[in-house]
């Protein structure tokens, strides 16, 4: 946490402060000389690994049964069950229970900016944020669609998707106001 906080710290500084076109080389060279650029590195594999984790776990539970209310493979995965399992055994979080609180509890990004590990959100039930998945690259997400059916692979593209998309989202780290329930790792969660 600390490597992250210092490198957005001299990000953030580095954008600020007006400086001469040779400052990137000088910037460049400061975070060489004190060994950040190798910790930034690091960091970003780390994530990094920690989504390519995430995705390999969960494509693991291919055809495991619907269970409204189910959170694992002993009882079966409903939407949000799938997906709090998932963070839990892989990344070290813990999430809300609900798709609408697992919303609630994530940061907001733009279908553009989805990677692997990124929660999806639809609106099956006439209601916001009633069915959620995790988005796996290429268009593609895996979830437990509905009762009588398995863990399965997905495109968003497809008609009945597209038309009920309520939304992307991104687990971050445990920060104030975020409403994670706990961290059961010190490592850091995806991006």
């Amino acid at each position: 946490m600390r490597i992250a906080f210092l490198v957005s710290s001299l990000l953030l500084a580095a954008s600020v402060h007006a400086a001469p076109a040779d400052a990137p080389d000088d910037m460049g060279r400061f975070l060489s000389d004190k060994g950040l650029l190798a910790q930034m590195d690091q960091l970003r594999q780390r994530v990094t690994t920690k989504a390519s984790d995430l995705v390999v776990n969960a494509l693991g539970f291919l055809g495991v049964p619907y269970k409204m209310g189910g959170n694992s493979v002993e009882t079966g995965f409903d939407c949000s069950g799938f997906v709090k399992a998932m963070y839990e055994q892989t990344v070290g979080l813990i999430l809300p229970r609900k798709a609408e609180q697992q919303a609630a509890a994530t940061q907001k990004i733009d279908r553009s900016e989805l990677q692997p590990g990124d929660l999806v959100f639809f609106n099956t039930l006439r209601r916001a944020f009633s069915h959620v998945g995790i988005y796996i690259g290429d268009g593609k997400f895996i979830h437990s669609p509905k009762p009588g059916a398995q863990v399965r692979v997905e495109s968003m593209g497809l008609s009945y998707w597209s038309h009920r998309f309520d939304g992307a989202r991104r687990v971050t780290p445990l920060e104030s106001g975020n409403a994670l329930l706990g961290a059961v790792s010190e490592e850091p969660a995806l991006r």
